[in-house]
């Protein structure tokens, strides 16, 4: 793991939802430097379902040698973001470093997302964002390396991640959307301003309930790998790194550190990637399946591959199975046949039986096999590309 510096003793951590997961994580690192956290979460009380109080989280950073105050704070109330901070900088002296890691989820479509999921989505994880900074910044400007840091994405655009849960991506990129924005705006006065998100799942409390039983945790990492990439982005210099959209294996291994088993809940498992990476979500729910989980949101897998795929492919093969044959993932629920395909294909591949034998059990890749001339490809590449990846999860069944 990445090893403390002491750099951040007598530092002053801001840090919303801290009580459990990630935000925890961040701030018991932080307590082994010896620095100062201000826990602002709402929950005060146990609840039945989720560990962990904004109290025993504090016990837990005292334990570790950092010197904690515990806030009951809903960041969508500007009193109660006002008053935590005040405390904070009344009890420690000012504020060097914010988190903003508290966040509402909802994986819903535009008609089963009722308004009052979507203004919770929205007013905490967007607006939340930007007020905690709002509050933050006359005091980030007096520290002497000042650091915003958002747990949110890189803002890729493409529609996957929106045409299931419009709304939680929406909510989520308007915290990448601050960090794009502020980076700029304050750079001048010194104040990093980046945004981390892990490469793949996180064993969290909302990952248990998104996954669908308890076969999810086998395919994810540890709470650590994310507190160990924040802390080592406190400590760089505020004045050059900043603007930053850093995913958390990246800064570990930028710093050296290359064991990334050490933080997988089963080590040598097969690990989930994360939401809004490159990754189809289709493609997420099907490995989820696959390893045993039941995701509990998206559309079901058993209608993934033709969902996701929509296409007509011809495949004309030579060699010792010589012949036509088609395959449509684009109409009803598809079909596959001899011959032409009936009204056209979209993507039409040539290329000899016995390497289609092998691409379909993931011998060979259509890309090597393309720049290899052993495969021909007329109409749509994108198509084939997906057709690759179908070819691999409906492999892994086999």
């Amino acid at each position: 793991m990445a090893a403390n510096t002491g750099k951040l003793a007598g530092k002053t951590i801001f840090i919303t939802g801290a009580s459990r997961g990630i935000g925890k994580a961040i701030a018991l690192k932080a307590a082994r430097d010896g620095a100062n956290i201000v826990i602002a979460a709402k929950t005060a009380q146990a609840h039945p379902k989720l560990p962990g109080t904004i109290y025993t989280a504090a016990k837990e950073v005292e334990d570790l040698g950092g010197k904690c105050l515990p806030c009951i704070v809903d960041v969508r109330s500007e009193e109660e973001v006002r008053k935590a901070v005040e405390d904070a900088v009344q009890k420690f002296g000012g504020i060097d470093i914010l988190v903003n890691n508290a966040s509402a989820i909802s994986l819903t479509g535009t008609v089963e997302t009722s308004m009052k999921k979507y203004d919770l989505m929205n007013q905490v994880n967007g607006r939340g964002t930007y007020l905690c900074s709002h509050v933050c910044v006359p005091y980030l400007k007096k520290s002497s390396n000042p650091h915003i840091l958002n747990i949110s994405p890189p803002l890729n655009m493409n529609p996957g991640w929106f045409k299931d849960h419009v709304a939680y991506t929406m909510a989520k990129y308007g915290m990448s959307m601050c960090v794009l924005g502020m980076s700029e705006e304050l750079k001048g006065d010194g104040i990093a301003v980046n945004a981390l998100w892990p490469r793949t799942a996180i064993l969290t409390a909302a990952m248990e309930m998104l996954g669908g039983s308890d076969e999810v945790a086998k395919q994810c990492r540890k709470p650590e790998i994310m507190s160990d990439a924040a802390y080592l982005m406190f400590i760089k210099d505020s004045k050059s790194y900043t603007g930053n959209f850093a995913i958390d294996d990246e800064v570990l291994k930028a710093s050296g550190v290359t064991d990334m088993d050490q933080y997988a809940c089963v080590p040598g498992n097969r690990l989930l990637p994360d939401f809004f990476l490159e990754e189809d979500p289709d493609f997420l729910r099907q490995q989820m399946v696959e390893d045993g989980a039941k995701p509990a949101f998206g559309r079901s897998s058993s209608s993934s591959g033709v969902d996701s795929t929509k296409g007509v492919f011809q495949f004309n093969l030579s060699g010792a199975d010589q012949g036509e044959w088609y395959l449509d993932l684009k109409n009803g629920s598809g079909a596959v046949g001899q011959g032409p395909a009936p009204g056209g294909a979209d993507c039409e591949m040539t290329l000899d039986s016995a390497d289609f034998s092998k691409m379909f059990k993931g011998e060979l890749k259509a890309v090597a096999a393309f720049m290899g001339g052993k495969l021909k490809i007329k109409g749509d590449m994108g198509l084939a590309m997906k057709l690759e990846k179908l070819m691999s999860q409906m492999n892994s069944k086999l």
